[in-house]
C-alpha cells in the first residue's frame, strides 16, 4: 500500500492504495464515483475511458501509480463546449439504449473533438474503435459525433 494524490475532476484526493490498483478501482471503490464502468477489464471495451491530461485514457489497466500527479476527468465533471454539443447530440440522435458503454463512448468522443474539430467517418472511426457497444448503435454514435461537431462549428 502507498499514498497517492489523485487529482480528479479539478480535486485533490488522498488515496492509500497498491500502486497498481487501476485507476477504475480507485475511482470506483475508493472515490465513489461510480460513473466509469468496468466492461472488459483488459482495455478492449472502452466502457472504463477517462481523460488523463486530456487523452482518451482505458482507466482499468492504467495503474493508480501511472496517474498520480496527473488531471484525471470522469463522466461526472466532463464538461466544455465540445462535452455540450457531445451531450446535445446524444439526446438528439437517441444514442443510449441499455446505456451501459455510454460513458466510455462520451469520453472518447469529447477527446475526438478537442483533437479534431471536423472529423471524417475515418476520424471517428479511429477514435472510437476501442469503444464497444453492445446495443450496436454505432450509426447513431457516428451521426451525434458529426451533429456536434457541425454544432461547435456554428
Amino acid at each position: 500500500m502507498a499514498k497517492f494524490t489523485l487529482n480528479v475532476n479539478g480535486k485533490a484526493h488522498e488515496v492509500d492504495v497498491d500502486p497498481e490498483m487501476p485507476l477504475l478501482w480507485a475511482l470506483r471503490d475508493e472515490l465513489n464515483m461510480t460513473g466509469t464502468k468496468f466492461g472488459c477489464g483488459i482495455a478492449q471495451c472502452g466502457a472504463c475511458t477517462v481523460h488523463i491530461d486530456g487523452q482518451a485514457t482505458r482507466s482499468c489497466v492504467t495503474p493508480v501509480e501511472a496517474a498520480a500527479e496527473s488531471e484525471i476527468v470522469t463522466i461526472e465533471s466532463v464538461a466544455g463546449a465540445e462535452a455540450k454539443a457531445i451531450q446535445d447530440a446524444w439526446i438528439k440522435h437517441d444514442v443510449p439504449q441499455c446505456g451501459y458503454c455510454q460513458s466510455g463512448q462520451i469520453m472518447s468522443a469529447v477527446a475526438l473533438l478537442r483533437e479534431t474539430p471536423k472529423p471524417t467517418d475515418d476520424d471517428i472511426d479511429a477514435a472510437m474503435t476501442g469503444n464497444i457497444c453492445r446495443c450496436a448503435t454505432y450509426h447513431r454514435i457516428r451521426a451525434a459525433i458529426k451533429t456536434a461537431a457541425a454544432e461547435l462549428k456554428s
